[in-house]
């Protein structure tokens, strides 16, 4: 089992806009394309209140290759992202890890 941790950075003021988006719209593409998530998270104490974390669970890299690759490059995504983008843009930058859990680990 392989997590995908993804950090978004947002632009100030637009992380109500990107839970929004998450919420409304990106869900229901990862459940048609078969990604799963662990969880989300703000970011309470640290060195910014405008960022999103969030895992996502895979089988492998082989697996999320294909499943990501068909979510980015779907058009009804990509055209409902950029409407939310329309007035002012959402993220400004993206931090993705890929981590596995140790033979000691809850999560495994």
């Amino acid at each position: 089992m392989i997590h995908e941790m993804r950090t978004y950075h947002c632009a100030p003021g637009r992380l109500p806009a990107l839970n929004h988006r998450f919420q409304t719209i990106t869900l229901g593409f990862w459940e048609k394309y078969g990604i799963r998530q662990v969880g989300f998270w703000t970011t309470l104490v640290g060195q910014s209140n405008q960022t999103l974390t969030y895992m996502l669970q895979w089988d492998s890299l082989a697996e999320r290759e294909t499943k990501w690759n068909a979510f980015a490059s779907d058009p009804d995504w990509l055209a409902q992202r950029a409407a939310t983008e329309a007035e002012a843009i959402i993220v400004e930058r993206i931090e993705n890890q890929f981590l596995v859990p140790t033979a000691y680990s809850a999560l495994r």
